[in-house]
């Protein structure tokens, strides 16, 4: 067998569903050719290898990379003032009816640069990739005009092709009212559907289509307007759904056969089950529930007797979720939601990938997907959930190149 790098002296979480804990190979040996894996297994398996440079490990274990399905990395500014007044007791939807929340990240971001913003999420993305990041979800919606919701997919683009990243882009046009349409709520709609996403998509700057469905930000009959628009112009769709009250996100998520339902913190058994028929994701976010300081906590455990795939994500954001660590979000979501380790880093990577419609390229270690490894400084995987700020990623892979 011809290959570029060979890995040994290493342990190999896999990620593999239906194989031993976390897919777990003990003295493995991983081949790599031409970017992607070309083996994976035992060491005393290995076959010859011709034309590799042999990396050893010192007993290190790898995984695959890890993969942040949700996150709104693209901003200006940021909301720390915000962060001090729900500390003194006013809640998400009191500083949103007051101008704060979105709309304040919104004046922010039309006022930036696309060097701006590209700055400011590099810094941002580097917590991330510092905590065995390979692939990242990246959400307009600050913008929430056409100018500007084109400029933040513009930059997300940039940070694929400069950040040592993949990167997914999602259009959130319907995030919230921007302030200029405040008495004119259906012409923005207009606006967010028929306008802004052709015109992303004609530029090449769309792989999904989110939506925020809250009563304090958009019904379902306006969402299912976007959804619809969506589908005809041949992308996939995802959701905020459900997360600060129960408003059918869930089943709507499910009506339209989307990618994955998000936060869900609400959604009933009725929802639930639709997402489970529909094979829709449920994405965790524990960032923003620690932030927040929510008590009603997704139910975790109808996902597990339903049969949702459960992903874990940072949602970092300046607003409810200023989480740049993939580790600290997996770490939450074990301590916050109850998930075992085993769950949530099939969360972070395999489940991951499948809420980004991307599973049949990254996600867990197999031959034939792309060679996105991390590499990491422990004895168990576990340890990747339990330590909460320790330093453990020793490198990246991305492509089969050393990130």
């Amino acid at each position: 067998m011809k290959a570029d790098c060979l890995l040994i002296d290493c342990h190999v979480a896999t990620l593999v569903e239906g194989a031993a804990l976390y897919g777990a190979i003990t003295d493995a040996a991983v081949v790599i050719a031409n970017g992607r894996i070309a083996w994976v297994g035992s060491r005393a398996d290995l076959p010859a290898v011709e034309g590799a440079q042999v990396e050893r490990l010192d007993g290190r274990w790898i995984t695959p990379g890890l993969i942040d399905c949700h996150t709104h990395l693209v901003f200006g500014g940021d909301r720390s003032a915000e962060f001090e007044q729900r500390l003194g007791g006013a809640n998400y939807e009191q500083i949103a009816r007051a101008g704060g929340g979105i709309v304040s990240s919104v004046k922010a971001t039309r006022a930036a640069s696309e060097d701006d913003l590209f700055a400011s999420a590099m810094g941002r993305l580097a917590g991330l990739k510092a905590t065995g990041v390979t692939t990242v979800e990246i959400k307009s919606g600050y913008g929430l005009d056409r100018e500007t919701e084109l400029k933040m997919l513009r930059v997300a683009r940039r940070i694929g092709r400069e950040g040592g990243v993949r990167v997914r882009t999602s259009y959130l046009g319907l995030h919230a009212v921007p302030p200029e349409y405040r008495d004119d709520r259906a012409a923005y709609v207009d606006l967010a559907i028929d306008d802004i996403l052709p015109a992303a998509h004609a530029e090449g700057l769309v792989d999904a289509v989110d939506a925020y469905c809250e009563p304090i930000a958009f019904s379902t009959e306006e969402v299912s307007r976007l959804f619809d628009r969506a589908r005809a112009l041949g992308l996939p769709v995802k959701l905020h759904a459900d997360q600060l009250s129960n408003g059918g996100g869930a089943a709507l998520a499910a009506r339209h056969r989307a990618l994955s339902a998000d936060h869900i913190e609400h959604a009933t058994e009725e929802g639930v089950a639709a997402m489970a028929t529909a094979g829709v994701v449920a994405v965790l976010l524990p960032g923003a529930y620690l932030m927040l300081r929510e008590t009603q906590a997704p139910p975790v455990d109808l996902l597990r007797r339903h049969g949702v795939r459960m992903a874990v994500a940072t949602d970092c954001n300046p607003g409810t979720s200023p989480v740049a660590s993939m580790t600290a979000a997996l770490n939450l979501a074990c301590v916050q939601f109850r998930l075992t380790p085993e769950e949530a880093l099939a969360g972070a990577t395999r489940e991951a990938a499948r809420a980004l419609g991307m599973l049949d390229q990254v996600g867990t270690l197999e031959p034939g997907k792309a060679a996105d490894l991390a590499i990491w400084d422990i004895s168990r995987p576990a340890e990747l959930c339990y330590w909460l700020g320790k330093p453990l990623h020793h490198a990246t892979y991305v492509d089969g190149r050393l990130a």
